[in-house]
């Protein structure tokens, strides 16, 4: 569909291709306390690969949203950098896609409305008829192409965490943040949500972060698994590299011959840590 694609070198006219999409140096995050500051993260270092799906497991607390919300923008840092396509993270913008555990739709609104939101704040030169197309393209893509019209308030929580994909996607970013998307879900549309998770971050070649608390999850949706410390003052304690190649479909994972050797691997990381 020739119409998603408007304007993308425009948007993002400074976007260069480099090997690595995020370079994060020595990081740290401070929150002042009464009683002294607190060291959320301390000296993190990360590297992540254009196109490339990392997710993130650690214990509560050790700092994952916080990371996330960093990179996002939403949280400014208190040492260290974090280099996006070679450009050092100001602020928010439309380059991040963020997936929260909760889609936060507005509730009056329509499927289609709530996606065109985003849409034309950043694809401002299309016309309308180019907007509702990419609208309608990614609510297909996330399999909601019969419930356009439906009002957020009428959506199963499975449906607007579709919506809340197709938005995040819509806006073209160059990269994906999810923090536990699939958290509140049934385990039958939680499987679901993650195929398509997949099949749209393949088609559409973007580089993506995943926090999750669960393992199989993990390991299912991510090329590398990057574990972290628990906190105070946590810090990236382990990785491990996921040999299963993408397009990948869920019987073929379980199949996998060192798909068991992983779990076991951040099993026993979480369980030492």
């Amino acid at each position: 569909m020739e119409n998603v694609a408007i304007a993308e070198k425009e948007v993002f006219p400074e976007f260069l291709e480099t090997q690595n999409m995020l370079e994060i140096k020595e990081l740290v995050k401070v929150y002042p306390t009464p009683k002294g500051d607190y060291v959320v993260l301390d000296g993190l270092n990360l590297e992540i690969k254009n196109e490339e799906i990392i997710s993130i497991i650690g214990h509560s607390g050790c700092g994952k949203t916080t990371l996330l919300s960093m990179i996002a923008g939403l949280n400014p840092i208190s040492g260290g950098e974090i280099v996006l396509n070679g450009s050092p993270i100001a602020g928010p913008g439309p380059d991040r896609g963020v997936i929260f555990q909760s889609p936060s739709l507005l509730p009056w609104m329509t499927a289609l409305e709530n996606v065109m939101l985003g849409v034309k704040e950043v694809f401002p030169h299309g016309t309308n008829q180019e907007r509702l197309d990419i609208c309608k393209y990614y609510l297909s893509k996330v399999g909601l192409g019969d419930s356009f019209d439906k009002k957020a308030t009428d959506l199963s929580q499975g449906m607007q965490q579709r919506v809340g994909i197709a938005r995040a996607f819509a806006l073209k970013p160059k990269m994906l943040l999810l923090d536990e998307p699939f958290g509140m879900l049934d385990s039958l549309t939680r499987g679901e949500l993650q195929d398509v998770l997949l099949e749209v971050l393949n088609k559409e070649k973007i580089t993506a972060m995943i926090i999750t608390h669960d393992v199989d999850e993990s390991i299912f949706l991510a090329d590398r698994v990057i574990m972290m410390t628990s906190g105070p003052k946590a810090t990236i304690g382990d990785t491990l590299q996921v040999e299963i190649p993408r397009p990948r479909k869920r019987k073929e994972v379980l199949e996998h011959p060192e798909y068991y050797n992983y779990r076991e691997y951040l099993i026993n990381f979480l369980e030492g840590h």
